[in-house]
């Protein structure tokens, strides 16, 4: 019987009314664990549904508490954020939005977090990626180990409502298990 192989699925920029649910319901059908990568001022908003990703067993981390640019935000600005998103999320876990951090930031966070990046960029907010090209990056960026990267956002949506079900028939048929990152 082949190994099984441990990816790590996660959604940045949730919970999102609507769309989280839906993420959740498909992650469930497939016993898929994933971690969520939270927006401070969406767990503010939506308490339930971030109870109900924590619920069901999966991972959060710290996404900010507004989604600042690293290398475009003053770095006092930056971390006050990051602090304010603290409050209401209880993670070890930060995920820069956009992936932009600098060196200085990178280095005063890891005191505190672990800092994740990723090895895949799903592209699923690229309104000029087609669903087959994300299906094909994520597809060709799934090895044991590798995090790839969802958006559990309305903007993301039209096109994740498509992939994320391929995809997650891909991973089965391949012997993969998608665990949360720890």
């Amino acid at each position: 019987m082949e190994k099984v192989k441990k990816i790590h699925l996660t959604f940045d920029d949730g919970p999102t009314p609507g769309i989280t649910p839906r993420v959740l319901a498909l992650l469930k059908e497939y016993n898929a664990k994933a971690t969520f990568f939270c927006l401070g001022k969406n767990v503010v908003n939506n308490p339930e549904l971030f109870k109900e990703i924590t619920d069901q067993g999966h991972a959060i981390g710290n996404h900010s508490f507004s989604h600042f640019n690293g290398w475009k935000t003053p770095r006092k600005k930056y971390f006050e954020d990051i602090k304010k998103a603290e409050l209401v999320l209880d993670s070890r876990l930060y995920r820069p939005p956009y992936g932009r951090i600098s060196i200085l930031q990178w280095i005063a966070l890891r005191r505190r977090f672990r800092v994740i990046l990723w090895t895949c960029l799903s592209r699923d907010y690229d309104k000029n990626t087609s669903v087959e090209n994300i299906l094909k990056r994520v597809k060709k960026a799934s090895y044991p180990g590798a995090v790839i990267v969802f958006h559990d956002s309305e903007k993301s949506w039209p096109v994740l409502q498509q992939v994320l079900p391929l995809y997650l028939d891909f991973l089965k048929s391949n012997n993969f298990s998608c665990q949360p990152i720890v």
